[in-house]
């Protein structure tokens, strides 16, 4: 399937998943990994980051003062055991498939190395759909931010399970940009832009991004 041209000023949802459905991330430091690739990647240099691999991840960025010429704008992101989610404005003309060939080229070499195995580690190309409207947007958001509900309550999506505990759960995991939309301060904050926050007048609760998701989750057959 041809992916449809990606519009300079224009969202985007990002998403792709391991090969054969295999799990990408085996551990804290393959999710580290990936998040320092898409802060360094995001630039028209080329990203090294294998000097990096003795550098924690939350010490590089808070250390890191390098000015880049951001070639996308990040506005979300989750990472799950075997797939990723991205919302991505494309900024520059070209911009998020050199963002995606930077980031997933550069972690295929890292896993490859690092488990000594060879060949494609994600399922082809990445899949993009363009968000033509802000309302989808907002709803797009929380559903990218609450991906991770699935490994702590599977059974939430389908309107069962306790909201509480969920909210907890999710409001603590380290590889989403949640925690940066409902004011928890860490480094992870650089890896995403500021263009978001516009959308909101005021930014919604992790319980309303609950909500919100559940929409999103009855109304859309989004998968990877």
């Amino acid at each position: 399937m041809n992916r449809q041209p990606i519009e300079i000023g224009e969202w985007y949802h990002c998403y792709n998943r391991g090969v054969d459905k295999r799990k990408v991330f085996l551990g804290p430091g393959d999710y580290d990994r990936f998040l320092l690739l898409m802060y360094t990647a995001n630039g028209h240099l080329p990203s090294h980051t294998f000097h990096l691999r003795e550098k924690q991840l939350q010490r590089f960025l808070a250390e890191d003062k390098t000015k880049r010429d951001q070639i996308v704008e990040i506005g979300a992101y989750s990472l799950m055991p075997n797939h990723f989610h991205f919302v991505l404005k494309e900024t520059r003309a070209g911009g998020i498939a050199l963002f995606m060939q930077k980031v997933l080229t550069g972690y295929t070499m890292f896993f490859n190395k690092k488990n000594e195995r060879t060949g494609a580690l994600f399922a082809g190309t990445f899949k993009s759909k363009h968000i033509d409207d802000d309302d989808y947007l907002k709803l797009l958001i929380p559903y990218v931010h609450l991906n991770s509900v699935e490994l702590f309550d599977p059974k939430w999506k389908s309107g069962r399970g306790s909201t509480a505990a969920v909210q907890q759960r999710v409001s603590q995991y380290p590889y989403s940009s949640l925690m940066d939309f409902i004011g928890k301060p860490r480094p992870e904050r650089k890896i995403i832009g500021d263009a978001i926050f516009e959308l909101y007048d005021s930014l919604p609760s992790a319980r309303e991004m609950l909500d919100d998701a559940k929409e999103y989750f009855t109304q859309t057959n989004t998968e990877v």
